[in-house]
């Protein structure tokens, strides 16, 4: 359990203060085999993310990518939990109505804009995992905290000259926590306990993220993904059958 322990902080610590996602990748590489074991199945988790901010009037939906790195950890016959970290996360939404600055050049050009919003989380999943009689559909369920890493205004308008954008950090306007609810179904593509998988998840947000206290925003998101097993070889599906005998 030590070294289980040890090699988990050996990968989480770097990925916390890292900021790319190539670091991510190489560390998981590396330290998979030591996590990989007959209860404890490691690998990383991507995909595709449409976010939206619950109760903000106008916005619709904003496609992001993510990245990360996932545990299932067996209790009992087909039941695990379900954890990990989604290193490089984006939630928001697009298509509001831009704002003044203060600026009145600025607020003259982007009058008549579009707004979009993006805001990074490191995410942290808790899910009770359980996979059904055949071991290749599971459902799971469950709770997500996030710690917000970076927020950003984008503004867009189309000009007789093309396209015009601006960037603005909006770090200070939004809480440092998410909270909410998590759950979906997979499929598992081989029998064998420990392969590749893919699914879908919705994730519900539970508490207001913007400072501001005429604005209620709650973050929601669906997503898409795909989830790679690192270190598990033959030699250790095979373990891994002997675990459910």
């Amino acid at each position: 359990m030590k070294k289980i322990l040890k090699s988990i902080l050996l990968i989480v610590l770097p990925l916390l203060f890292s900021t790319t996602s190539q670091s991510q990748v190489l560390i998981s590489l590396i330290f998979g085999n030591a996590l990989n074991t007959p209860k404890i199945e490691f690998g990383l988790v991507g995909g595709l993310n449409r976010s939206y901010l619950l109760n903000y009037n106008g916005s619709t939906g904003l496609n992001n990518f993510n990245l990360g790195f996932y545990f299932h950890i067996l209790l009992k016959n087909q039941s695990y939990i379900s954890t990990g970290v989604l290193v490089k996360s984006n939630v928001g939404a697009t298509g509001m109505p831009t704002y003044p600055v203060g600026d009145p050049d600025f607020d003259d050009v982007f009058k008549d804009g579009v707004l979009t919003t993006k805001i990074s989380y490191f995410y942290v999943p808790i899910m009770f995992h359980q996979r059904l009689n055949d071991n290749r559909w599971y459902v799971e369920a469950g709770i997500q905290a996030g710690l917000r890493n970076k927020a950003k205004d984008i503004f867009d308008i189309e000009t007789n000259g093309g396209d015009v954008s601006y960037t603005r950090s909006v770090k200070s306007d939004y809480h440092n926590l998410d909270f909410g609810l998590i759950g979906g179904a997979g499929y598992k593509f081989k029998k064998q306990i420990k392969s590749m998988s893919a699914g879908i998840l919705y994730y519900y947000g539970l508490v207001d993220v913007n400072r501001a206290d005429d604005i209620n925003i709650k973050n929601s998101s669906i997503y898409f993904y795909l989830k790679i097993p690192i270190g598990a070889g033959n030699k250790q599906a095979k373990e891994d059958e002997s675990v459910v005998d």
